[in-house]
Order: C-alpha cells, then sequence, then structure tokens
C-alpha cells in the first residue's frame, strides 16, 4: 500500500534514552516536535530546532510519526488510550512507533485500536543502552513485518543500526524480553564471577581476560565488569527498569505456565538492589549485593532500609497478581533474607 512521505516527526519521551534517539531524527532533517514531563530534558533538542509541545496529544497533532519512549506500561497505557491520548490526537495515517520496553498484550491492544481508527501502530523496543542511543547504533525489535514498515523505516534507520522484523504486533516486546532474561542471567553470572574472584584473592580483572576469552564469556562480563571493578555505576540502563523488564518477562510466563528460574533470580536480586535504594544505578550495581557494607553505602545504597520495612511490614512474603495494568514493579514480594555479600545485618 502507499504511503505519504514523512516529513514531521513527533518524539515524546526526551529521557536517558530517548534525548539522543530524538538527536538522531532531527540531525537527519525531520521537522521535530518534542514532549517530556520535565521540559528541561527535552531543553537540548529544542535549542537544536525542536519544537516544544506542551502536551503529548499537542505534539502528536500534524505529525505523521510519533515515536515514545517511556518508562512503564502504565505510561504506555496513560499516553496511547487515555482520553486525551495519542489515539484521539493523531491524525489518520499517522504512525505510532512505541520504542517503550512494555507488555506485548499492552502492544496488542494498541495496535488493533488504531488501525479501527485508521492509524498504524506498532511496538518496537530497542537495546543498546544509552551508549547505542547516542552513537546511533541501537537495535531495533519490531511487532511488524518489513514490508509493512517501508514507510518508516528510514526514520528508524535515523538511530539504528540493525532492525529486526518480528511480523506482528506484540512480537517485539516479546523478542525484547527474551533479550532482557538472556542479559539479566549473563548480568547475574557477571556477578557471581567477581564475587568469587574477589574473594578468592584472584587479579580480578585477569579473571575478566581469562573469562572474556572463552565459552564463559558474555558483554555484561567484558564490559559491565571492568566497570563494577572500578566502582562506576553510572547507568547505561537503569537497574529500575531491568527490574521492570525482568516482571514483564515472567508475567509472560506465568501466562503460558513457563517457569523461568534464570530470570526469577535476576528478579529477585534486582527488586533487592532497588529496595536498597539502587533504583537509579547502572545495572553492574549489582555487584554491590556481594560488596562490604562500606563499599555499597559510599555507592549510595543502604541496607537499612531493609531493617525498617521488616518492621513496618511482619507479612511482607505475599501473593501478588500482576497484568499490564500493573506490573510487578507495583509489588513488593521482599526478599529480605537474600543478602549476596557477607557481612551479616
Amino acid at each position: 500500500m502507499a504511503h505519504a512521505k514523512i516529513e514531521q516527526v513527533a518524539f515524546i519521551g526526551t529521557g536517558i534514552m530517548g534525548a539522543p534517539i530524538a538527536g538522531h531524527i532531527l540531525d537527519a532533517g525531520y521537522s521535530l516536535t518534542v514532549y517530556n514531563r520535565t521540559k528541561d530534558k527535552a531543553q537540548e533538542l529544542i535549542d537544536r530546532g525542536a519544537t516544544w509541545a506542551s502536551s503529548p496529544a499537542e505534539a502528536a497533532s500534524k505529525a505523521d510519526v510519533v515515536f515514545t519512549m517511556l518508562g512503564y506500561p502504565t505510561d504506555v497505557e496513560d499516553v496511547y488510550l487515555a482520553s486525551d491520548g495519542l489515539l484521539k490526537a493523531a491524525k489518520k495515517g499517522a504512525w505510532l512507533v512505541d520504542l517503550t520496553t512494555s507488555a506485548p498484550s499492552l502492544a496488542r491492544d494498541i495496535h488493533d485500536a488504531a488501525e479501527v481508527l485508521g492509524m498504524h501502530a506498532f511496538d518496537c523496543p530497542v537495546t543498546g543502552g544509552q551508549a547505542g542511543a547516542k552513537a546511533g547504533t541501537l537495535t531495533a525489535i519490531a511487532g511488524i513485518s518489513e514490508a509493512d514498515a517501508v514507510a518508516v523505516a528510514p526514520v528508524l534507520a535515523t538511530f539504528t543500526s540493525k532492525i529486526f522484523y518480528f511480523g506482528s504486533s506484540g512480537k517485539g516486546q516479546t523478542a525484547k524480553l527474551c533479550n532482557q532474561v538472556s542479559l539479566a542471567s549473563c548480568m547475574v553470572g557477571m556477578a557471581d564471577a567477581l564475587a568469587l574472584a574477589q574473594q578468592s584473592g584472584l587479579d580480578v580483572q585477569q579473571m575478566l581476560h581469562m573469562v572474556g576469552s572463552g565459552m564463559g564469556s558474555s558483554r555484561a562480563l567484558t564490559e559491565l565488569g571492568p566497570k563494577a571493578v572500578e566502582g562506576d555505576y553510572r547507568p547505561g540502563f537503569l537497574n529500575e527498569h531491568m527490574r521492570k523488564d525482568i516482571s514483564l518477562a515472567l508475567a509472560e510466563g506465568q501466562d503460558m505456565d513457563l517457569a523461568l528460574p534464570g530470570a526469577q533470580t535476576a528478579y529477585t536480586l534486582y527488586d533487592l538492589l532497588c529496595q536498597i535504594k539502587g533504583a537509579r544505578l547502572g545495572t553492574q550495581a549489582l555487584a554491590l549485593l556481594y560488596a562490604e557494607e562500606a563499599d555499597a553505602v559510599a555507592a549510595g545504597l543502604d541496607w537499612s532500609v531493609l531493617d525498617i520495612e521488616e518492621e513496618d511490614e511482619p507479612e511482607a512474603d505475599h501473593e501478588c497478581s500482576c497484568d499490564h495494568k500493573h506490573t510487578h514493579e507495583h509489588c513488593h514480594n521482599h526478599t529480605h533474607g537474600t543478602h549476596c555479600h557477607h557481612h551479616q545485618h
């Protein structure tokens, strides 16, 4: 089918990933309108020529393509499906492309609703972290066929180096969750290996080089292991978003009666890390769960929070039922007995 040429692009969510992605779209010559809940995070783009909109609806009203890069499925649901949301504001024929890692079922709901209204919506989560967003080398994971995405492919190409097309709505999200559960287990393996090496008195850098040269290697170990050793916990990807992504994968597995024990272990650890004030650190901060308390405190963590929560919530272990409206980030299945480091509390 024929599509009008894309000229006007809207970008909603100019945070740690969204801002550099939007910058590449702007640099490619598209007319760009931006919206973010905190305007100062969009200011650099505005200074470079982007137009500011006061709401997602205003941003989308004239756009040929609307990109969203949000935090949680609840944000996606609100921005798309609210009474003043994108599905009400965007023009007929517009493309709505969600770059957020979100729930596959929500992606399908948005796609179906958009088609009824004469729009085209698909899920297109990305991987590659902040570094990939800045370099314009992200991998896009699209819930659409390559043939159907021809009209928007040139815009996607401005910030990606690879695009994988998984054929239909929701499948981009499911494929991204596959990436996240694999990565999560690699991160646990990296943190385990570092802890074992450090406690055994090994040359940790030599260990990383040795393991990184063989089958035990992973990009988590070779790229994030050295940062953890150096005490660099700045985020390329936030712990709270890793926890959210794993929770989405676990919810998908639960729907299929599929156990994901590696992902469950990683979720327990990342949830713990977020509880002790590590939510805004990078994912390599998982190694701090094994560290001496003084090192953890120096990085901004606070183990005492668990003691306070135990006093406030004597019945901490409880059942929770999560769907795409209320994913696991809202649940508090605390695992207070899971302290990886050897210092006792």
